[in-house]
């Protein structure tokens, strides 16, 4: 897996895991970049709708799946993570075919979530 800003990554993305990164809010450019650095996976963790110049899921998933990567929408609200949201990542996970890329505001919320879906 290749990573770095000068591949059009995102300039915030961590590797928090074997296989599993994660970032604050992508563009769709930065899906082509996710892509060729050899992710197979993009999990939304972010909520529709937080900021007016964020990218919808629909957006980015249409991008993701055109470029043949598996993409999964698990909103994370401000109430907090929740039993389903874990879930919902362990079957992501679980099903994965190559590395993960997962996004929120800041990153956080993508972390918190690979946290307890690997304990």
């Amino acid at each position: 897996m290749t990573t770095g800003v000068d591949r059009g990554l995102p300039a915030d993305m961590r590797e928090i895991g074997e296989s599993f990164a994660v970032s604050g809010q992508i563009s769709l450019a930065h899906v082509r970049a996710i892509a060729d650095a050899g992710f197979s996976v993009i999990i939304c963790n972010r909520p529709d709708g937080e900021a007016p110049d964020q990218p919808g899921a629909a957006q980015i998933e249409t991008e993701a799946r055109r470029l043949g990567l598996a993409f999964h929408y698990i909103p994370v609200f401000h109430s907090g993570l929740t039993s389903e949201n874990v879930e919902a990542t362990r079957r992501a996970v679980s099903q994965a075919d190559g590395p993960i890329f997962a996004y929120c505001r800041s990153g956080a919320r993508s972390s918190n979530l690979h946290a307890l879906t690997m304990s």
